[in-house]
C-alpha cells in the first residue's frame, strides 16, 4: 500500500460551518429518548407478563431473539459504510420494542373498549388490513420522524433511513413475536405448534416488518435536509402509505390465500428481492458520495489520490486495514487506521450536507474537528 503523506502544503479548510459553541442538548435528548423508549419497553414487558406468566414470557423471548439477531445483523452490514451512533441505534430499537408496541396495544384497547360500549365486536379482517398497518407503521414511523429531528447530523440520506427504520421494526418484531410466542406456549406449550409458528415467523419472515418501516424510513432520507421539521411530515406520510399498503398486503394475503408457502414465495419473496436491490443502490451512491467529495479534499491537498481511492472503496479499506495489520505497532496502527477511514467518510457527508444546504446541520464535530483528528491519525500511521 502506498504510505500515507499529509499535505503537500497547509491548506485553509475548503469549506467552514460557523462556529457554534458546543452544547449538551443533543446528548440530553438522546438521554431522555432512551429512558422514555426503555421505560415504555419495561411497562410493555410488565403487560405480556401478566397476560403470558414470566415462564412464557421468557420462552418466547428466547426464542424471539432469533429473528432479531438475524435483522440485527443484516441491519449493521447495510450500516458498516458511514456506521450511525449506537446511542441513536439504541433509541431505534427501544422505540420500536416499547414505545410503538405500546402504541398499537393502546389503540387496539380503544377500539375494543367501544365497540363493547356499542355491543359489538371488533371485526377480525378490518382489523388485520386496515387498523394494524395503519397504526403500527405511523408508531414505527414516528420513531424514525424523531431520529431525522433530533439527529439531524447523522440522518444523511436513504441509507440512514433504511438502516434506522429496520432497527425500529427489530424491536418491534421483537416483542411481537414475544407476544404470539407467548400465547402459543400458554396454549399448547413447546411442541409442533411452537415450531410451526417460530419457522413461520422467525425463519421464514423476520424481514417483514423491517421491509415494511424501510418504506418510511426511504422517504424520510430522501427529505433529509430539504426542508424544516414541519416540511419533513410530508415526507413521513409519504412513506407511511406504502409502508402500510405492504403491511396490509401481507397480513390480507396469508389470510386469503390457500398456500401460505406458495403465497410467500410468489409474492412476498419478488418484493424482498427488489428491496434488496434497492438497498444496494444507495449504498453504492454512499461510497460515490464519498468519493467525490474527498476527491474535492484532495484538490486542496488534504489527501493524495491513493487515499481517495482506499477510503471510497472496500476493496481498498481491507487493503488499509491488512496494510495496518503487517506493521511493527499493528495494534496502535489498525486502530489509527480505523480512525482515519471513519472520520474521512464522515468528512465527505459533511460537506454533502453543506451542498444540500443543510449548514446548520452539524454543529460539531466540524470540519477543523475531523481534519485534526485525520492530520492526528495520518501521523500516527507514517510514524
Amino acid at each position: 500500500m502506498t504510505t500515507l503523506a499529509g499535505p503537500a502544503r497547509p491548506q485553509q479548510p475548503i469549506w467552514s460551518e460557523p462556529q457554534v459553541p458546543r452544547h449538551v442538548g443533543t446528548a440530553i435528548a438522546a438521554a431522555v429518548g432512551i429512558a422514555f423508549a426503555a421505560l415504555a419497553l419495561a411497562a410493555v414487558l410488565v403487560y405480556l407478563t401478566s397476560a403470558l406468566g414470566a415462564g412464557g414470557v421468557v420462552i418466547a423471548a428466547i426464542a424471539a431473539l432469533v429473528p432479531f439477531v438475524i435483522v440485527i445483523a443484516v441491519v449493521r452490514w447495510i450500516d458498516r459504510w458511514e456506521p450511525e451512533p449506537r446511542a441513536a441505534l439504541v433509541f431505534a430499537v427501544l422505540w420500536g420494542a416499547g414505545v410503538a408496541v405500546a402504541i398499537a396495544l393502546l389503540f387496539d384497547l380503544g377500539v375494543q373498549l367501544v365497540t363493547n360500549t356499542e355491543g359489538t365486536t371488533p371485526n377480525p379482517a378490518l382489523q388485520a388490513i386496515v387498523q394494524a398497518p395503519l397504526v403500527e407503521e405511523s408508531a414505527k414511523g414516528l420513531g424514525v420522524l424523531l431520529l431525522l429531528w433530533f439527529n439531524r447530523r447523522n440522518f444523511d440520506g436513504p441509507v440512514d433511513g433504511i438502516v434506522y427504520a429496520a432497527a425500529v421494526a427489530a424491536g418491534f418484531a421483537f416483542s411481537e413475536n414475544i407476544l404470539y410466542f407467548g400465547r402459543t406456549v400458554v396454549e399448547h406449550g413447546v411442541g409442533a405448534d411452537f415450531a410451526v409458528i417460530f419457522i413461520a415467523r422467525g425463519l421464514f419472515s423476520p424481514f417483514a416488518h423491517a421491509l415494511f418501516t424501510a418504506c418510511t424510513g426511504f422517504a424520510l432520507g430522501l427529505g433529509a435536509g430539504r426542508g424544516s421539521r414541519l416540511g419533513s411530515l410530508g415526507w413521513f406520510v409519504a412513506g407511511v402509505i406504502p409502508a402500510a399498503c405492504l403491511h396490509a398486503l401481507w397480513n390480507g394475503g396469508l389470510s386469503a390465500s390457500r398456500s401460505t408457502i406458495g403465497y410467500y414465495f410468489t409474492v412476498e419473496v419478488p418484493i424482498f428481492l427488489l428491496a434488496t436491490a434497492l438497498v444496494l443502490t444507495v449504498r453504492v451512491r454512499e461510497r460515490r458520495i464519498t468519493r467525490a467529495r474527498l476527491g474535492e479534499y484532495a484538490q486542496a491537498g488534504w489527501f493524495t489520490a491513493d487515499e481517495v481511492a482506499l477510503l471510497s472503496t472496500w476493496t481498498g479499506r481491507r487493503h488499509a486495514l491488512r496494510w495496518a495489520d503487517l506493521q511493527p505497532d499493528r495494534r496502535r496502527k489498525r486502530k489509527a487506521m480505523v480512525r482515519f477511514v471513519r472520520d474521512a467518510t464522515r468528512l465527505g457527508h459533511a460537506r454533502q450536507r453543506l451542498l444540500k444546504a443543510r449548514r446548520g446541520v452539524g454543529r460539531t464535530p466540524d470540519e477543523q474537528e475531523l481534519l485534526a483528528r485525520i492530520t492526528a491519525d495520518r501521523a500516527v500511521l507514517t510514524s
